[in-house]
């Protein structure tokens, strides 16, 4: 039996189950920009990814509210089909949640129930794993008269059926030959479907493009950075900028690398003055004197572009990080409000970026209003006011000699999204605070397809931080790294209140008129708090990280709340922390509803596998540069939960068994592709050799 008639089979019995609801919908995904533009008057539901076009995750909703949020209990747990980062936002129509989830999936359930209507698996080539810097994950999708739209790992939009999961169109967005990715979730503007990619550190140019929702053909495309000049324009609706002023901005033979900008998650409609603002990343190498032999601002990196929905046609920018050189984006969530400043009302677009500064442009002509800093950070005295410009720290550069940067590229905001209430006039920020010493890298090697900064990441300098050694200063710096919830009050640039935590990692937050506050964690545990205070009222533990943004909704006159739960993500390929050292388990959608009696069964007690050890023996040039190598191209996929931790891998303590995985890509159905065209056999086998010493070291320590 088909895809297709499974779909279709699964959503006839969803059907008749819906059918007992007073809520069911006559016609499936019935979202048109009317009731897109009237979101905030339909509590019910959650119709687009910010729940409406000002994307401020808030909810009028509140029958869960501060005085019985204590009696919430899961109503539903679908489980999901894999361990790999779950991040996207679910819709939910009528009755009917949507939600994408890892390696490009997508499902429909009855939203009261979690019963399944009907699945769809796109069946993407594994190996597109590897050039997802940050996973492979899926933010979510975007719904519109009866078709419900998402992007893939492997650069392709795809529009389905609502009602039965039918593939309706599937086109191509990005050259499949280049390391492009698609995490982030589209959006879609009268008619048109807005998607942008990923890709940056891999070495590619960003743009946004928008397609016809009814038959998938491009209507614009709008690249970030310029092109080769040699090949002259792209015929995009971004020339007219690079030709008058954009193009200007950019040194070197930046075309190499691709340049970066790319357009991977905050696209919004701002219907008021009838714009697209979208957030664009980090240049490609993140090193400025790389990119660009260190000079011109890089239009149109770290920016909030503004663009004409219907043309694609440049409008205003406004650029967080001119020459950006850290890994600042300015990709994260743009929030739209009406706030009153100075004793008038001002339309507004507000943003808690990676650099840890609160930025509060107006809307009508990206002018700046007012920039503080929500986070520790260290690379600028202030921002200018009357210019709009940071006053950098000259030393932030590392030009010289290293700097222990704060916040480092991680950022003090990432992509979990923020919340703002309009009731208490705060905004919920998941705050990290991860400071890390960046120096410039004199032996720079251009790998496309794998990551390419222009960055040596060091201990902190000497005198930096306390410790007499490198060891020791990583070890202090672990103790000034933690994460925190934070209330920000965005009229008066200021901290209202917070909640602290050991680790940086921060999940996502949802704001309700039940004076309430969601967010999870990745230990797995998922909070309520009070919006006005910070006090924690209700928590639930899952035993699968949370970092995804909750939604609430409402069907047939009760609330409920939900979330995507499973920990991975640039998080949790990267880092590890005591309580998620085993490797996770497949990830769950988690719904909540007063009452809720539902439960998850407990997961077996934690067992590590043993360091592997062997009774080889290695020079030390070759294990040095297999420790060079490792940190070039292991590590970042290879030093958190997610993927086999490689000093416990049997596979090292086999030469042939490393070179299969390694060089010949055996598992490259499962991201691991072959490493051959940026290291040769000798380089390999150097790696396992670090790789087991390093092994016998850890477990030497830890007897």
């Amino acid at each position: 039996m088909g895809m297709a008639r499974i779909a279709l089979f699964v959503a006839t019995i969803g059907s008749l189950a819906l059918a007992a609801c007073s809520d069911s919908p006559t016609t499936f995904g019935a979202i048109d920009e009317e009731r897109l533009l009237d979101a905030e008057n339909d509590p019910d539901n959650w119709l687009s990814h910010g729940r409406t076009y000002a994307e401020d995750r808030f909810s009028p909703l509140s029958d869960i509210n501060t005085d019985n949020v204590e009696h919430l209990g899961l109503a539903f747990a679908i489980d999901l089909d894999t361990n790999r980062g779950q991040e996207a936002t679910p819709i939910v129509v009528d009755g009917v949640m949507y939600f994408s989830t890892a390696w490009s999936k997508v499902r429909a359930v009855n939203a009261a129930t979690g019963e399944e209507i009907w699945r769809y698996d796109t069946v993407v080539d594994g190996a597109k794993g590897a050039h997802a810097c940050c996973d492979t994950v899926n933010r979510g999708v975007a719904v519109w008269e009866g078709k419900v739209f998402f992007g893939t790992i492997d650069g392709r939009l795809i529009a389905l059926d609502a009602e039965t999961g039918d593939e309706l169109w599937d086109v191509v967005t990005v050259d499949q030959q280049q390391p492009y990715t698609i995490t982030g979730a589209p959006r879609v503007v009268r008619g048109k479907v807005l998607i942008g990619n990923s890709g940056a550190e891999m070495g590619v140019r960003g743009y946004i493009s928008a397609y016809d929702a009814d038959n998938g053909e491009l209507v614009w495309r709008f690249y970030t950075v310029p092109g080769n000049p040699a090949d002259g324009p792209d015929g995009a609706a971004s020339d007219a900028a690079f030709e008058q002023f954009a193009g200007e901005t950019w040194f070197g033979d930046y075309w190499e690398l691709g340049g970066g900008g790319t357009v991977w998650d905050s696209i919004v409609y701002d219907a008021e003055f009838d714009q697209l603002l979208i957030g664009v990343g980090n240049g490609s190498p993140w090193n400025h004197r790389v990119r660009s032999d260190g000079k011109g601002d890089n239009l149109f990196l770290s920016s909030i572009l503004a663009l004409d929905p219907d043309t694609g046609a440049y409008k205003w920018h406004y650029q967080v990080n001119p020459g950006e050189t850290w890994d600042f984006t300015a990709t994260q969530q743009i929030t739209l409000a009406t706030l009153e400043i100075d004793g008038e009302p001002r339309k507004v677009a507000m943003q808690a970026p990676k650099n840890g500064f609160f930025y509060v442009i107006d809307r009508e002509d990206g002018k700046l209003i007012s920039a503080e800093p929500f986070a520790e950070q260290n690379w600028a005295e202030r921002i200018d006011l009357e210019t709009g410009r940071p006053v950098e720290i000259p030393e932030a550069r590392f030009a010289d000699e290293p700097y222990l940067i704060t916040p480092m590229g991680i950022g003090a905001h990432a992509w979990q999204p923020m919340s703002y209430s309009p009731v208490t006039g705060l905004v919920y920020i998941p705050v990290m605070e991860v400071p890390n010493a960046y120096a410039d890298d004199a032996d720079f090697t251009r790998n496309i397809g794998r990551w390419n900064t222009g960055v040596s990441f060091l201990a902190p300098p000497e005198g930096s931080v306390p410790g007499a050694t490198p060891e020791a200063r990583r070890a202090y710096l672990t103790s000034i790294t933690y994460g925190k919830l934070e209330a920000w009050d965005p009229v008066n640039q200021r901290v209202v209140w917070e909640v602290r935590r050991d680790w940086p990692w921060n999940g996502g937050t949802l704001a309700s008129a039940g004076n309430l506050v969601f967010q999870g964690l990745p230990d797995g545990s998922f909070h309520a708090y009070d919006a006005r205070n910070g006090e924690e009222l209700w928590t639930f533990q899952g035993e699968r990280g949370i970092m995804a943004g909750p939604i609430t909704y409402r069907v047939d006159g009760e609330q409920y709340v939900a979330v995507m739960a499973g920990y991975g993500g640039s998080m949790g390929m990267a880092s590890q922390t005591d309580w998620m050292r085993r490797p996770p388990p497949n990830g769950q959608l988690l719904a909540f509803k007063l009452g809720g009696d539902a439960i998850i069964e407990p997961l077996p007690p934690l067992e590590m596998r043993p360091y592997v050890a062997s009774e080889e023996s290695f020079a030390p040039e070759q294990i040095a540069e297999g420790q060079a190598q490792f940190f070039a191209f292991c590590s970042i996929c290879h030093n958190g939960p997610v993927n086999p931790d490689l000093m416990r891998s049997t596979v090292a303590t086999d030469a042939a068994a490393w070179n299969a995985v390694v060089m010949d890509g055996i598992l490259a159905q499962n991201g691991m592709i072959s490493f051959a065209p940026w290291i040769n056999a000798e380089q390999s086998e150097a790696v396992r050799a670090y790789v087991l010493t390093e092994a016998a070291r850890r477990q030497e320590e830890e007897n």
